[in-house]
């Protein structure tokens, strides 16, 4: 059996794979690594004994600097706020664009401009507007706010492109059954387009969890956990550090695992409806 020769290109795309793994996940290896070092083990290579010492340390003793449990609590509800509002308007939005209307093509344009200014600058600019009209910047008002100008543009072209294959003939079935608007949507549109809209919601909190620029000057006086980790560089000597960033990193996964999951049981779900 002749078999096909590999050109040179597949094995510079194959080296540009590899390299792009050892980036990806490189670092995150070695700080998970990293995190079990033992009780007298420092921030570096050779690790001095295996424990478990610094995650005790993080969940059960006090900090000397630092307040992880305050910035994970604020970080996670500034993402379940975010993924809420990212899913509801996104929905909405997807909705309203399935019919042209006057200037529908200047606010799409305006909607997903804010991909492309740096996020620094936004995050300047919403702490800059809240301190000229009075207001204190805060992670759930001026931060809030920052954070939807990073996660809704992602979400509205998600739903634009459901809704662009979106097939029309289901609601004019149901319509011809006699359903209402409200009955055609939650009991036709609703179920079909609710894996995209479960994406939706992991992008906004993912988003919005591990977002540090553009929360870094609209947070006001508390801190989000990205912040709190960024600050801890600065001060903190131990591993601790990195069994924060495993823990966190591990939350993360745990969140996109049980998402996908559940959208493994609707397509099961809707499968069983179909096929009954």
């Amino acid at each position: 059996m002749n078999s096909e020769r590999r050109g040179l290109g597949f094995y510079v795309l194959t080296a540009f794979f590899v390299l792009f793994v050892l980036f990806l996940y490189g670092p995150m290896t070695t700080i998970f690594i990293l995190s079990f070092q033992g009780p007298n083990g420092g921030l570096t290579f050779p690790m001095n004994g295996v424990s478990l010492r610094w995650f005790e340390n993080l969940l059960f003793e006090q900090q000397a600097v630092g307040d992880f449990g305050g910035a994970f609590a604020r970080s996670l509800i500034l993402g379940v706020m975010t993924m809420l509002t990212t899913v509801v308007v996104s929905l909405l939005a997807g909705l309203a664009f399935r019919r042209r209307f006057l200037g529908s093509g200047p606010l799409f344009y305006l909607t997903i401009a804010s991909l492309i200014v740096p996020s620094i600058l936004i995050s300047l600019g919403i702490g800059l507007a809240f301190q000229v009209v009075g207001l204190e910047p805060a992670w759930y008002t001026s931060g809030f706010g920052a954070h939807l100008t990073w996660t809704l543009p992602f979400g509205l072209l998600i739903m634009f492109a459901v809704f662009n294959r979106f097939n029309p003939a289901y609601e004019e079935a149901a319509r011809d059954l006699g359903a209402t608007p409200w009955q055609t949507f939650a009991h036709v549109v609703l179920p079909i387009i609710l894996p995209s809209l479960i994406g939706v919601g992991l992008f906004g909190f993912t988003l919005s969890y591990d977002e540090f620029a553009r929360t870094l000057m609209t947070a006001g006086t508390f801190n989000t956990l990205p912040l709190e980790i960024y600050g801890m560089t600065t001060n903190v000597t131990t591993p601790v550090l990195y069994a924060l960033g495993t823990v966190t990193t591990v939350f993360s996964m745990a969140v996109i695992l049980v998402s996908l999951a559940a959208i493994a049981v609707l397509r099961k779900r809707r499968a069983r409806r179909i096929a009954g």
